[in-house]
This record gives structure tokens, C-alpha cells and sequence, in this order.
């Protein structure tokens, strides 16, 4: 009866003792569990600020590009650029022009250039012409005969006016191709006074004149070279005197 008292009482006592390790060890896994917990929260907070520093700076990127999008450029004050002027008609004739807002210069050059081309082409074709036919003279195979529609209505070449048709054709051949040469460089030429004059305008866009331009015109004596004479008009002359205002 003894021993069987003293056993329950340790079973008990064991009992216990095991209830109480399970309770420490569950406040231990809630501690370590919340402990986590404001980690994490800690590191949220700790990264927050820098991703809205992240965002800010593109947000106001963007705010900055609707703006200038928005604001409306003053034509008033607006100069053109020289150097973009250049590009633009090197790149595009008479794109200078049109950066610079001088749209009548527009005819002018495209004008010149179309009447330089128009020669360039009808020369080039009067000269392939020419020189076919001086060929077809020159050779003596009687079914090469394009020189025909050279001819006068009812005029043939014979072996007396031979000669005098192919100096007529080499002649008319040269012409021609002088100029269709000609032609060429003209329209070169017309082309780099239209590059010239789109940057010497945008160059000249920021020159300040002033709106008293003037020009005087007023008669004036001229003295003459005698200095120490006494103030007599026999050595002295009539003249016109010209002041320029800027």
C-alpha cells in the first residue's frame, strides 16, 4: 500500500513536470513567432521609403514631359538653330528654308531646280540623238539611217553633202552635251546657294538692327586743299553728304 502511494505520487509529479515543458516551449515558439513578426514589419518599414524614393523621381519625370508638352512655343521669340538649319537643307532642298520659316523662298529654289533639271534632261536627250546619228553617218551599213529624222522634208545625203552633215552632227553633238553639262552644274549650284542661304539666314536670325535704320542724304561744300586761305569758296566744291543710322 506503501509503494503503491509513492508510485502514484511520482507518475504525478512526472505528470507535471511535462505539462510544464510543453508550456514553456509553446511561449517560446509565440515569442519567436512575434519576434519574426516585427522583423518583418521592420524591414517593410525600412524598404518603404526607398521605393517611393524610386517612384518620386519618375513621377516628376513624367509631370515635367506633360508640361513642355502642354506650354506652347512663343513664335515670337522663337530663332532658328543655324547648324539644324544646315542639316535639313543638305539633307532635304529646301528643307533649310522651311525651318527658318521663309516659305517664299520655296519657289525660287524649287523653281530653279525644276527648270535645271527640265534642261539637264531635254539636253541629255538631244545629245544621245546627235550622237547616234553621227555614229550611224560615220559607219557604212546603209540599215543604220537615224539620221534621217535630222533631215529637211524631200533632203537626202549624198556622197556630195556627206561631210557637211557629219561636222553638222558632231557639231550639234558637242553643243548639246556642253550643255547638258552645263545644265548639271547649274543645278548644283542652285542647290548650294539654297544650303548657303538657309544658315547665313538662321546665322543672321540674332542680328541686332536697330529700328532708327536711316539713311541721310543732305548737300555739303567740300572745302578745298588750300587750309590757310580766308574763308573763300574759289578753291572749295559742291558735294552730297551720305549718313548711315544703325
Amino acid at each position: 500500500m506503501f509503494f503503491r502511494l509513492i508510485f502514484t505520487c511520482v507518475m504525478l509529479l512526472m505528470g507535471f513536470t511535462t505539462a510544464a515543458a510543453q508550456k514553456d516551449g509553446a511561449k517560446a515558439s509565440v515569442t519567436k513567432d512575434s519576434v519574426m513578426t516585427s522583423v518583418q514589419k521592420d524591414s517593410a518599414k525600412s524598404t518603404l521609403p526607398d521605393s517611393v524614393a524610386s517612384v518620386l523621381p519618375k513621377a516628376d519625370a513624367v509631370a515635367a514631359a506633360d508640361a513642355r508638352k502642354m506650354e506652347k512655343r512663343d513664335w515670337a521669340t522663337w530663332t532658328p538653330d543655324p547648324k539644324r538649319a544646315l542639316w535639313l537643307a543638305l539633307v532635304i532642298p529646301g528643307g533649310g528654308q522651311i525651318y527658318n520659316r521663309k516659305y517664299w523662298k520655296l519657289p525660287i529654289f524649287y523653281g530653279g531646280m525644276m527648270g535645271c533639271v527640265y534642261a539637264l534632261t531635254w539636253n541629255n536627250m538631244m545629245y544621245r540623238d546627235y550622237s547616234q546619228a553621227y555614229l550611224d553617218i560615220m559607219d557604212s551599213d546603209p540599215a543604220t539611217q537615224s539620221y534621217n529624222k535630222f533631215l529637211h522634208l524631200g533632203a537626202q545625203i549624198t556622197s556630195q553633202n556627206e561631210e557637211r552633215y557629219k561636222k553638222l552632227f558632231k557639231s550639234r553633238k558637242d553643243k548639246y552635251r556642253r550643255w547638258r553639262d552645263m545644265s548639271m552644274f547649274c543645278l548644283i549650284g542652285v542647290y548650294a546657294l539654297s544650303v548657303i542661304d538657309a544658315y547665313v539666314d538662321a546665322e543672321l536670325s540674332e542680328f541686332d538692327i536697330s529700328k532708327d535704320l536711316s539713311l541721310k542724304v543732305a548737300p555739303t561744300v567740300i572745302p578745298g586743299g588750300n587750309t590757310f586761305s580766308s574763308g573763300s569758296l574759289d578753291n572749295s566744291a559742291v558735294g552730297v553728304n551720305l549718313g548711315l543710322r544703325f
